[in-house]
């Protein structure tokens, strides 16, 4: 199902065509009756056979008596006959514009017949008094039928929007998700359990009532989740936990029972809640203590899921990247009773997904996965695709028949140095300025043993830089030593540094590498305790409301001298890196100057390009085994 789909489906998933009156004939007749009825009406209001005369006329042809009867409606109106000399009589109507007294005295002296009446119910004015109550009620029907999509299903609201996979469509197995053996291992005692129930329930066995899969965004927790369901091939509802939560009360928890009702009519089936932070988040915790809509809807998720038996066959996966801020009662046994971590792939990992994406397009000779996953370090496997759809892109626009090698590198750096900025203006000092910044940051790189090597160096704008120096990692690295730290703090003075000794002052683009150096620093004293005069303490406790989900303030539990202890603490570290990154550059003046020009000239150099204009020796790549 894709983005078009979703936006043309009513509730629970139904069609919802645009609304049309030819296929809505009875509306069309109800339209058109109006209109006719409304026509009708106007025409005989105006079709009046009576000839209306001033009042002052009527009383001149009463004086010549040839007024011969008259009705009076209502007392301000007089309709009558007038007797011409043709014989025939000439109906009229007069409005009286004021009391006469003297008015029946002269009727009768002139011998007119006289009647009275009471003016009668008009239909147009009826018509128009119920017109707008008519008209309401047609367009009330026409927007219901328009929001029902033709289903018959009135007032959806609590109706859950699941959207039901099963095995009509393509299945997603096991085998289509590269990596993540460990999740894998553990879910497919799920699948084993939908599959053949019996052969746990003979044992006294319960399989878990919920899995909870835990990940970083784009680690392949949904794709995880529909395999489950591709290998049990059973039905599969997908829903996210913010389809829950409405403006109005009660709809959320409606749609809770209504979603687990039809788990239990369609079981065996897997009920899949992605995103489920959004409606799980801890209880009291929000602006509306514990009535507002959302804690409700958790409130009724934790009842269903307590009496959901596993005998029923349905079992809810569900997936967040923020467990931290679970309400604890969806975690306690019985409930999401089993975590599944969804971790970043390794390197084996992500050359598997790069040839599971690439299989679906054409690639030339050059291209080397291993090489490539190499040099896609913490990337997930949403990027991993990403990357791959986008040198397919950049094949395509430039008129290519395959992917070369050339194009997954070109893709990969826009996707982690950003889009490269060529139509920006720039003049030859501020390139000149941008090239011996960005040469300070890469030439570090060479003399710091515990930096990681250099991937390229660029002086033409990418995102919001005017220049970038890119390093990438030989291998995955899962922690960090205090010596690679503090060489990353020395490459990030290295721009800093250069344009200081070239033009004795720097510029505001500093403000970056300044920023990533003092919180590494600050980190480095405050939490992972690398300093020897504060010691392996950790100091300023993260503050987090639940309901904001996102960091917001530092506790101080510390005291002022030991503030006063950390600043100094962190200022020593970063004047020592300083000094040292100072030192280098003034060493290796000559190399700086070169490299920077060698950038103004070219713009862009890689590792390679590099070590043969600097004369270091070519950079030798680990083997993965």
């Amino acid at each position: 199902m894709n983005d078009d789909d979703k936006e043309n489906k009513g509730p629970g998933g139904s069609p919802q065509p645009p609304f049309d009156f030819r296929k809505n004939r009875l509306a069309l007749v109800l339209f058109l009756v109006v209109i006719g009825l409304l026509a009708a009406i106007l025409f005989s209001n105006d079709a009046s056979s009576s000839r209306p005369i001033p009042y002052s006329t009527f009383l001149e042809y009463l004086d010549q008596g040839k007024v011969t009867s008259v009705t009076i409606v209502d007392q301000d109106q007089i309709d009558g006959n007038l007797s011409v000399n043709s014989g025939n009589p000439v109906s009229f109507t007069t409005r009286i514009p004021y009391v006469d007294l003297k008015l029946l005295d002269e009727l009768r002296a002139k011998n007119v017949t006289i009647t009275g009446a009471q003016k009668g119910v008009s239909l147009f004015k009826v018509f128009m008094d119920f017109m707008p109550l008519a008209i309401g009620i047609i367009l009330i029907w026409m927007v219901f039928r328009q929001v029902q999509g033709g289903n018959g299903k009135a007032f959806g609201f609590g109706k859950s929007r699941a959207k039901k996979y099963n095995e009509k469509g393509k299945r997603v197995l096991f085998g289509d998700v590269a990596g993540q053996e460990e999740a894998k291992h553990e879910l497919l005692e799920v699948v084993e359990f939908l599959k053949s129930p019996e052969k746990f329930t003979n044992i006294g066995a319960k399989i878990p009532k919920g899995v909870l899969l835990v990940g970083m965004p784009g680690t392949g927790k949904t794709l995880l989740a529909k395999a489950v369901a591709g290998e049990a091939n059973v039905n599969f509802f997908h829903m996210s936990g913010s389809d829950f939560v409405e403006m109005f009360v009660g709809v959320g928890a409606s749609r809770v029972r209504d979603l687990f009702e039809n788990g239990r009519q369609n079981s065996p089936c897997i009920i899949f809640i992605d995103e489920i932070d959004a409606v799980g988040r801890t209880r009291g915790a929000g602006y509306g203590g514990g009535h507002d809509e959302r804690e409700q809807t958790l409130n009724q998720l934790l009842v269903e899921m307590d009496g959901f038996d596993t005998k029923d066959g349905v079992i809810v996966i569900a997936a967040t990247n923020r467990p931290d801020v679970l309400d604890p009662a969806l975690l306690r046994p019985g409930r999401f009773d089993r975590q599944v971590v969804v971790d970043m792939p390794d390197v084996k990992e992500r050359e598997a997904i790069l040839s599971i994406h690439a299989s679906r397009i054409k690639l030339a000779p050059d291209v080397d996965l291993n090489r490539l996953a190499r040099a896609t370090p913490g990337s997930s496997g949403a990027d991993i695709a990403n990357i791959v759809n986008e040198a397919a892109l950049f094949a395509a626009r430039r008129g290519q028949v395959v992917v070369s090698m050339e194009d997954f590198e070109e893709a990969r750096d826009k996707i982690l140095m950003g889009i490269a900025r060529r139509s920006k203006v720039i003049t030859p000092k501020d390139k000149l300025a941008t090239a011996y910044h960005e040469a300070g940051h890469a030439l570090l790189h060479y003399y710091l043993k515990d930096a990681d090597p250099l991937h390229k160096v660029t002086v033409v704008p990418r995102g919001r830089a005017l220049g970038v120096a890119f390093s990438l990692p030989d291998e995955d690295k899962y922690s960090r030593g205090k010596n690679w730290l503090m060489d990353r703090i020395r490459i990030s003075y290295g721009g800093y540094a250069a344009e200081e000794l070239v033009y004795n002052e720097t510029t505001t683009g500093v403000q970056n590498d300044l920023e990533q150096a003092t919180a590494m620093a600050r980190r480095m004293v405050t939490e992972w305790g690398m300093s020897e005069n504060i010691g392996p303490m950790a100091l300023g406790a993260e503050g987090e409301p639940i309901f904001l989900g996102k960091e917001i303030a530092t506790h101080k539990d510390y005291s002022e001298e030991t503030a006063r202890q950390i600043d100094a603490e962190i200022r020593r570290i970063l004047s020592g890196c300083l000094e040292d990154v100072r030192g280098l550059l003034k060493e290796h003046r000559e190399e700086l100057e070169k490299l920077a020009n060698r950038l103004v000239e070219k713009e862009t150099l890689d590792d390679a390009e590099i070590r043969d204009l600097l004369g270091f020796p070519p950079r030798v790549f680990p083997t993965v085994e």
